[in-house]
Parts: structure tokens; C-alpha cells; sequence
């Protein structure tokens, strides 16, 4: 079944179950039922990305359309795990052990992702920056026949890309791009105000330290624990984590120095973690290939820029006027010309998908307080 199918049916399915009114408490079975399902989904979802079909050429580890595809796992996980929470409206449920523990700690992780968020969307400006600079190369270097004007003006541009994306991370936000690089406060999120209160990052923040401190107290549910509703807030914990430290690994961002070193603590044995495993080690062989330590981030699109980049400044270095086309250098411009028309298109949906999941993880955050707060009080003694 489709992952869109089975995303659909899965919340129809616990939409029945909520119109029902059954008390989770009395019906355990069905309980166990759904989280086996939510597992299994999780890993088809993440197989998915491991390894994608053969036929979507560009859908590449950690291209622009594999990174859209991961946050629509991530929003279609995050969906039915809220539904599985979140059953039948029932507050005092996530008021009690062990969710009264666990919950609170995944609102605090989402704070931190939400510093992500707006951390690599701005590092998308510099990824279009970079674009620009190799548009402007690939036009100069497709006219016919490249005269020595042309041969110029492309290596001036690309003299600036390769400068551009060799700029260590701590500099990053630096490399001309727009000035907002903001961070999510924790007033933002409160109850009593409205979404979207931020103030100004500081320099001294570090994304590689951001998303280490969201794993550090990670910890698998033990004991009774791993079979009931523990299990998927540790779940959807994981995911949070992965999909941040992936986003943070392909964007530049400031200060990713570390970022490898970030650890998931994932059972072996659960059925669903292969595949998030299998992700970050792919990933994590990426960063280690780039000496540069991935200053530029490991966008696919990128990679190939920064490749065809260098063929070209070779050309530009050794260019002498003749008359005629080099067919090699031709052949890299129009494959970078190629690879900004595929940027082109797809930077702008990212963008939107990555507010899309800032403002999901806000409009969660905000239903779980409350919950929180409606269950202590349902709880609290009568005077």
C-alpha cells in the first residue's frame, strides 16, 4: 500500500476508534494493534528514503526532492502519532506516568527544532546565492563560440562560488545572504502568546550543539514502558531528531562543526530503526568524503555544482580564443546550467515545506500543552 494510502487510512481507522469513545485503558489490544502499525510504517516510510526507486533519477540521498520527501515523512509520521497521543481528546491520559515525563521533554525538543527550522532556512539563502553565481557562469560559457569577455565574466563568477562555499561554517551566514537569522523563543510557543515571537540568534549558537543537545536524553522506553504509549513519543523523538540533523547536514548552517559526532541511541532489535541506522550511516560517509568537512553542506545539487565547478575553472584558467567550442566545456556548462534549473524549481517548495513543518510543530506543541494543562487540572484534588 502507498505510504499516502495507508497515511489516510491509518487516521481514518483511529478516527473511528475516537467517535466510538473507547477507553484506551479497555481496550489494550487494539492499543498494541495501532502502535505495531505506527512501527511498521515509520520503517517503510524510512526504507523508502533509504533507498528510492530507480525510476525518480534526481531523487538522490539528500537532493532537494529527497529532503521535501522527508519532511513529508516527517509531517505524515508526526499526523498519526498525535492521533495515537491524542486518542479520543483524552487529556488526563498524557497527564499521567509515563507521558507526564516523556511528553514534556518532546516539547522541549521541539523548541530546539524549531531554532533548526529557521537556522537552515536561512542557510537556503546562501544555497540560492551560490545558484546565482553558477547561473551566471553557465550562461557566459554556453554562448557559441566563448570569447575571451565571456571566459571572463564566467570565471569572476565562479572564482566567487568556489570562495563562497569554501567558507568555514561559524561564516556561513555571512556569505551574503539576508539578514534574519533568527531563533524560536520559548515565549513563542507559550500558551498565552501567539506563535511566532522570535528574537535575534546569537552568534556563540551552534546548530551541531542544538541538535546534540535534542538527542543527549534520548533513551529508549524499558520494561512495560516499551509496550504502551511511551513507544511512540520515543518514536516520533527519533524521527524529530534524525530529520533535523539531516537538514542541518545538506544546508549550511551555523556552526555544524560536531555534527557527526550525534548519536541515536536506537535498539537494534526494533523493527523499525534499519532504516533510520541505514540513513545516518549513508549520510555520515557523505560528510566524512568532503575534507572540507561539509562547510558548504552536502546538497546534492550542490555537490554537483561545486564538481562542475572546478572542471570549469580549469577551462576558464587555460582559455585561449580560437573561434571554435571546447565540446568538454560545453558539455559542463550545460550540465550546470541544468543542475541550477532543477535548483530553481525545487528551493522554493523546500522552503515552504520547512515552514510547513515549523508551524505543524508549533500547532502540536500548542495541543499538548493544553492537554497537559486541561489533565492537571481534571487531576488536581478537590478543596
Amino acid at each position: 500500500m502507498p505510504a499516502t494510502d495507508y497515511h489516510a487510512s491509518f487516521l481514518g481507522r483511529l478516527s473511528i476508534r475516537r467517535n466510538q469513545v473507547i477507553a484506551m485503558d479497555g481496550n489494550h489490544e487494539q492499543e498494541l494493534e495501532d502502535l505495531e502499525l505506527f512501527s511498521k510504517h515509520v520503517s517503510e516510510c524510512f526504507t523508502e528514503l533509504l533507498s528510492p526507486p530507480d525510476d525518480v533519477p534526481f531523487d538522490t540521498l539528500l537532493s532537494i526532492p529527497w529532503l521535501r520527501k522527508l519532511l513529508d515523512v516527517f509531517l505524515c509520521c508526526e499526523a498519526e502519532f498525535k492521533a495515537i497521543i491524542m486518542m479520543g481528546n483524552d487529556s488526563f491520559q498524557i497527564s499521567k506516568p509515563p507521558l507526564d515525563r516523556l511528553i514534556p521533554d518532546l516539547l522541549d525538543r521541539s523548541v530546539k527544532a524549531l531554532d533548526i527550522c529557521n537556522a537552515v532556512t536561512n542557510g537556503l539563502d546562501s544555497v540560492r546565492h551560490y545558484q546565482k553565481l553558477a547561473e551566471i557562469a553557465a550562461s557566459a560559457l554556453e554562448q557559441k563560440p566563448i570569447g575571451d569577455g565571456q571566459a571572463r565574466r564566467a570565471k569572476k563568477a565562479l572564482n566567487s562560488l568556489m570562495l563562497a562555499m569554501s567558507i568555514d561554517d561559524k561564516d556561513c551566514s555571512a556569505v551574503k545572504t539576508t539578514e534574519r537569522s533568527w531563533s524560536f523563543s520559548r515565549r513563542g510557543v507559550n500558551k498565552d502568546r501567539s506563535p511566532g515571537h522570535f528574537r535575534q540568534v546569537a552568534k556563540s549558537w551552534s546548530a551541531a550543539k542544538q541538535i546534540q543537545t535534542m538527542a543527549c536524553n534520548l533513551v529508549p522506553p524499558r520494561g512495560a514502558e516499551a509496550s504502551g504509549l511511551a513507544s511512540p513519543v520515543y518514536i516520533m523523538s527519533v524521527i524529530m531528531v534524525f530529520v533535523m540533523w539531516a537538514l542541518v547536514a545538506a544546508i549550511p548552517c551555523q556552526d555544524r562543526n560536531g555534527l557527526l559526532a550525534t548519536h541515536f541511541p536506537v535498539p537494534k532489535q526494533l523493527n523499525w530503526d534499519q532504516s533510520i541506522i541505514g540513513l545516518h550511516e549513508k549520510i555520515g560517509e557523505e560528510w566524512k568524503k568532503k575534507e572540507k568537512k561539509g562547510a558548504a553542506g552536502l546538497l546534492a545539487e550542490m555537490q554537483k555544482m561545486e564538481k562542475l565547478g572546478h572542471n570549469l575553472m580549469e577551462f576558464t584558467e587555460s582559455f585561449q580564443f580560437h573561434g571554435e567550442t571546447d565540446e568538454k566545456a560545453a558539455a559542463h556548462a550545460a550540465e550546470l546550467a541544468e543542475t541550477c534549473r532543477r535548483m530553481e524549481e525545487g528551493l522554493l517548495p523546500l522552503q515552504v515545506k520547512i515552514r510547513e513543518v515549523f508551524h505543524r510543530i508549533v500547532r502540536t506543541r500548542t495541543e499538548f500543552l493544553h492537554a497537559l494543562d486541561q489533565g492537571g487540572k481534571s487531576s488536581a484534588p478537590l478543596v
